[in-house]
């Protein structure tokens, strides 16, 4: 009992770190997978097709956001795994892969531009 108590800051930083080794730890684990994110991917192509229709152009923040809010909706379980900053990264990509399908895809083209 003498020593526990000569030694309890010695014990509590001790579990201060095994705490911190284990949040960081299943922050870890719970990262997506190559087929989860994938599957982000081929969904937010769908989502920035889909709000470009919607908010049409020149409303950038306006059309991340909107994308932002379907994807907690779509995604609740990636929302505190993917950072907001992260995410605005894979719709910039996402963009650049909707540019493409349009000049392309004239059915696509059109259903945007209806």
């Amino acid at each position: 009992m003498e020593w526990l108590t000569n030694n309890w800051t010695l014990l509590v930083v001790v579990g201060a770190i095994i705490g911190v080794l284990v949040y960081y730890t299943k922050k870890f684990t719970a990262l997506p997978s190559e087929q989860q994110l994938q599957k982000i991917h081929e969904w937010l192509l769908w989502a920035v097709i889909y709000t470009e229709k919607e908010l049409g152009e020149g409303t950038g923040v306006a059309k991340l956001r909107f994308c932002y809010d379907l994807f907690i909706q779509r995604f609740p379980n990636f929302v505190t795994v993917i950072s907001f900053d992260l995410f605005s990264k894979y719709v910039d990509e996402a963009l650049i892969q909707m540019r493409k399908i349009l000049e392309t895809n004239k059915d696509i083209e059109a259903y945007v531009k209806d």
